[in-house]
């Protein structure tokens, strides 16, 4: 098999989707890597890396996408890539399709099979491509929390664990999944007075055995939300559904409660996002907007703004699913692999993933009938 690396476009975005380390593990199966030129120097590995590990280095985006069987990207296609796409074309990355339409269509149309990292799920129903950058959102979400109180960006002033004789920051972190609880852990590192809101009993639980009782936590109903925002100075949302739109937890009308100069951070915003003034996404190099005298961080690709970390990580979770796609080939693949047939996203023209289907109103066809 042909596999491609492209160099990543979207703002700011410095990973890149394959480690040298990754693409010599493809080679030593007789397998091809292409690499644009280019495409690791933002994680730090330079074309000589990739060359060194057996690679070929191309010149041109175009010669990549349309030499390779299987293209692996970070983050989905933006507009100018949507050429690219070809029938019988597998496109292995990051999409978030249940709040990217326009994508879908171009994928279904052009009948590209496209796995979403984030979608495949393990039978106990962890995502373990997706865990990682999960990992580092949530901390990041705290990092850049605690930057934009600061007063110099048009926050309250606030020193997110305060001093002894002045009381910290309040956090609230809506959900208690991998990326709530990474930053809770930071948050609470830290000295803020943390909440977390979860509407699983199980996972409350856990939280508190995990934490030894230093966080709070409440059951996620339309009261304790509306409760806990009033009191926020850093919001945190953190609620993922796999495949599907993120769920609208905090209206407009309670942002308007916070206090001015208190921040979120919505780490949702690539799935539309859980709070209703984040109504688009920003980047890196423009990242937030005020509203309602609450500052709103919508940064679809945090992880990109530490790439090195980002790259080895995803990587180490991402690289054996390639491996197996490079050796037994597609549709052996995902016939031995059940937790890598739930990434699959589109197929042969159809939109295969129940929950993008429903977001979007396309129709659903199981992948079982067109295997």
């Amino acid at each position: 098999m042909i596999i491609g690396v492209p160099k990543e476009l979207k703002n700011n975005e410095n990973r890149v989707a394959l480690t040298p380390g990754g693409a010599g593990m493809l080679l030593s199966g007789g397998h091809r890597v292409l690499v644009e030129a280019g495409a690791g120097e933002g994680s730090g590995f330079t074309d000589a890396d990739y060359a060194k590990a057996g690679a070929e280095i191309v010149k041109h985006a175009a010669n990549v996408w349309a030499s390779a069987d299987m293209v692996m990207k970070v983050k989905e296609p933006l507009a100018e890539e949507f050429a690219y796409f070809r029938e019988g074309l597998v496109l292995f990355t990051y999409l978030h399709l249940a709040a990217a339409a326009e994508l879908t269509r171009h994928l279904v149309e052009r009948k590209v099979t496209a796995i979403a990292y984030e979608t495949i799920q393990l039978p106990g129903g962890s995502l373990p491509l997706l865990t990682p950058m999960s990992e580092v959102a949530g901390r990041m979400s705290v990092q850049v929390g605690a930057q934009f109180l600061e007063k110099f960006y048009g926050g309250r002033g606030i020193l997110l664990g305060g001093v002894p004789g002045v009381p910290p920051a309040d956090v609230i972190v809506l959900g208690g999944g991998i990326v709530g609880t990474n930053a809770a852990k930071m948050a609470l590192g830290l000295g803020a007075n943390v909440v977390v809101i979860e509407r699983s009993g199980e996972r409350m639980r856990y939280l508190d055995d995990v934490f030894q009782g230093r966080l709070r936590t409440l059951m996620s109903t339309p009261y304790n939300i509306a409760s806990a925002v009033q009191k926020a100075d850093l919001l945190i949302g953190a609620v993922l559904i796999p495949g599907a739109r993120a769920p609208k937890l905090v209206s407009e009308s309670m942002v308007q409660t916070m206090k001015p100069g208190s921040v979120i951070v919505d780490v949702a915003v690539d799935q539309g996002g859980t709070i209703e003034t984040i109504d688009r996404a920003t980047t890196h190099s423009d990242p937030t907007y005020v509203k309602h005298g609450v500052i709103h961080y919508a940064v679809a690709n945090m992880p990109g703004a530490v790439p090195r970390t980002s790259t080895l990580a995803l990587t180490n979770v991402t690289v054996s699913y390639a491996v197996e796609l490079a050796n037994k080939g597609l549709e052996r693949a995902l016939k031995d692999n059940a937790p890598l047939q739930l990434g699959v996203n589109t197929y042969k023209g159809y939109v295969t993933h129940s929950a993008v289907a429903g977001s979007l109103g396309f129709a659903y066809t199981t992948l079982a009938e067109l295997l």
